[in-house]
Protein backbone atom coordinates (compact mmCIF):
# COMPACT_ATOMS: atom_id res chain seq x y z
CA UNK A 1 0.00 0.00 0.00
CA UNK A 2 1.14 3.35 -0.75
CA UNK A 3 1.13 6.62 2.15
CA UNK A 4 1.96 9.65 1.83
CA UNK A 5 3.39 11.33 4.68
CA UNK A 6 4.86 14.96 4.43
CA UNK A 7 4.68 15.27 1.12
CA UNK A 8 6.76 11.75 0.53
CA UNK A 9 4.92 8.91 -0.34
CA UNK A 10 5.73 5.78 1.21
CA UNK A 11 5.00 1.88 -0.11
CA UNK A 12 5.04 -0.32 2.24
CA UNK A 13 4.15 -3.81 3.37
CA UNK A 14 2.30 -3.93 6.81
CA UNK A 15 -0.86 -5.22 8.37
CA UNK A 16 -3.87 -3.67 6.97
CA UNK A 17 -4.76 -3.22 10.74
CA UNK A 18 -2.04 -1.51 11.71
CA UNK A 19 -2.67 1.79 14.07
CA UNK A 20 -1.09 4.63 11.96
CA UNK A 21 0.53 5.96 14.89
CA UNK A 22 2.81 2.67 15.01
CA UNK A 23 3.72 3.10 11.23
CA UNK A 24 4.23 6.96 11.99
CA UNK A 25 6.70 6.10 15.00
CA UNK A 26 7.81 2.75 14.56
CA UNK A 27 8.24 2.22 10.44
CA UNK A 28 8.80 5.99 9.32
CA UNK A 29 10.77 7.25 12.33
CA UNK A 30 8.57 10.10 12.60
CA UNK A 31 8.89 10.24 16.58
CA UNK A 32 6.88 13.79 16.99
CA UNK A 33 3.29 12.25 17.05
CA UNK A 34 3.19 10.45 20.52
CA UNK A 35 1.48 8.04 22.10
CA UNK A 36 -0.73 8.93 24.93
CA UNK A 37 -3.39 6.97 26.19
CA UNK A 38 -3.92 4.50 22.96
CA UNK A 39 -7.90 5.08 23.22
CA UNK A 40 -8.30 8.57 21.41
CA UNK A 41 -9.16 10.71 24.66
CA UNK A 42 -6.18 12.83 24.77
CA UNK A 43 -4.91 14.16 21.63
CA UNK A 44 -1.25 13.50 21.68
CA UNK A 45 -1.33 10.87 18.62
CA UNK A 46 -2.92 14.02 17.03
CA UNK A 47 -1.91 14.28 13.55
CA UNK A 48 -3.63 15.53 10.01
CA UNK A 49 -5.27 13.53 7.60
CA UNK A 50 -6.25 15.52 4.39
CA UNK A 51 -6.53 18.07 6.49
CA UNK A 52 -8.72 17.01 9.14
CA UNK A 53 -7.36 16.45 12.76
CA UNK A 54 -7.66 12.44 13.34
CA UNK A 55 -5.88 10.82 16.24
CA UNK A 56 -3.68 8.50 14.83
CA UNK A 57 -3.78 5.46 17.77
CA UNK A 58 -7.43 4.63 16.20
CA UNK A 59 -6.89 4.81 12.60
CA UNK A 60 -5.60 1.76 10.94
CA UNK A 61 -3.59 2.29 7.87
CA UNK A 62 -6.21 0.74 5.81
CA UNK A 63 -8.84 3.53 6.89
CA UNK A 64 -6.07 6.64 5.94
CA UNK A 65 -8.16 8.41 3.78
CA UNK A 66 -5.83 10.94 1.80
CA UNK A 67 -2.27 12.53 2.75
CA UNK A 68 -0.92 12.27 6.34
CA UNK A 69 0.76 15.80 7.86
CA UNK A 70 2.53 15.14 11.03
CA UNK A 71 4.47 17.59 13.41
CA UNK A 72 7.75 17.43 11.15
CA UNK A 73 5.92 17.87 8.17
CA UNK A 74 4.18 21.04 9.58
CA UNK A 75 7.21 23.11 9.38
CA UNK A 76 11.00 23.04 10.49
CA UNK A 77 13.16 24.35 12.93
CA UNK A 78 15.00 27.14 10.50
CA UNK A 79 11.29 27.83 8.91
CA UNK A 80 8.48 26.64 11.45
CA UNK A 81 4.96 27.26 11.03
CA UNK A 82 2.98 30.26 12.58
CA UNK A 83 1.26 28.07 14.97
CA UNK A 84 4.98 26.47 16.31
CA UNK A 85 6.21 30.51 15.96
CA UNK A 86 3.54 31.04 18.39
CA UNK A 87 3.93 28.16 20.48
CA UNK A 88 7.36 29.06 21.01
CA UNK A 89 7.13 33.01 21.60
CA UNK A 90 4.40 32.13 23.91
CA UNK A 91 6.30 29.40 25.97
CA UNK A 92 3.08 26.93 25.78
CA UNK A 93 5.60 23.90 26.57
CA UNK A 94 6.02 22.94 30.00
CA UNK A 95 6.91 19.31 30.16
CA UNK A 96 6.14 19.30 26.15
CA UNK A 97 4.53 15.84 25.36
CA UNK A 98 0.97 16.56 24.17
CA UNK A 99 2.29 19.74 22.37
CA UNK A 100 2.67 18.07 19.14
CA UNK A 101 -0.98 16.85 19.18
CA UNK A 102 -1.85 20.17 20.34
CA UNK A 103 -0.69 22.03 17.66
CA UNK A 104 -1.99 19.75 15.05
CA UNK A 105 -5.21 20.02 16.05
CA UNK A 106 -4.59 24.24 16.16
CA UNK A 107 -3.73 24.24 12.54
CA UNK A 108 -7.14 21.95 11.65
CA UNK A 109 -9.19 24.35 13.65
CA UNK A 110 -7.33 27.55 12.26
CA UNK A 111 -8.25 25.85 8.81
CA UNK A 112 -11.53 25.68 9.37
CA UNK A 113 -11.73 28.77 11.21
CA UNK A 114 -9.19 31.25 10.66
CA UNK A 115 -10.52 33.70 13.79
CA UNK A 116 -11.57 31.77 16.22
CA UNK A 117 -13.22 33.17 19.53
CA UNK A 118 -12.43 32.07 22.85
CA UNK A 119 -15.41 29.27 23.07
CA UNK A 120 -14.47 28.44 19.80
CA UNK A 121 -10.60 27.68 20.44
CA UNK A 122 -12.13 26.17 23.71
CA UNK A 123 -14.57 23.85 21.73
CA UNK A 124 -12.05 23.10 18.91
CA UNK A 125 -9.56 22.25 21.42
CA UNK A 126 -11.16 20.36 24.07
CA UNK A 127 -10.14 16.79 23.11
CA UNK A 128 -6.24 17.31 23.73
CA UNK A 129 -5.17 17.26 27.42
CA UNK A 130 -2.33 18.67 28.58
CA UNK A 131 -1.19 17.54 31.97
CA UNK A 132 0.59 20.77 32.57
CA UNK A 133 -2.41 22.86 32.29
CA UNK A 134 -1.02 25.58 29.86
CA UNK A 135 -4.61 26.01 28.41
CA UNK A 136 -4.37 29.83 28.47
CA UNK A 137 -0.81 29.95 26.99
CA UNK A 138 -2.36 27.56 24.23
CA UNK A 139 -5.25 29.57 23.54
CA UNK A 140 -3.10 33.09 23.07
CA UNK A 141 -0.69 31.19 20.74
CA UNK A 142 -3.74 30.25 18.92
CA UNK A 143 -4.93 33.51 18.36
CA UNK A 144 -1.31 34.76 18.00
CA UNK A 145 -0.77 32.78 15.21
CA UNK A 146 -4.24 32.77 13.79
CA UNK A 147 -3.45 37.05 13.67
CA UNK A 148 -0.21 36.30 11.77
CA UNK A 149 -1.28 33.33 9.44
CA UNK A 150 -4.27 36.31 8.55
CA UNK A 151 -1.72 39.24 7.69
CA UNK A 152 1.12 37.03 5.59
Amino acid sequence: MDLTVNDQTHTLDLPADMPLLWVLRDVLNLTGTKFGCGVAACGACTVLIDGEAARACQVALADVWGPVTTIEGLGTPEAPAALQAAWIRHQVAQCGYCQAGQIMQAAALLAENPAPSDAEIDEGMAGNLCRCGTYSRIRAAIHDAASQMREA
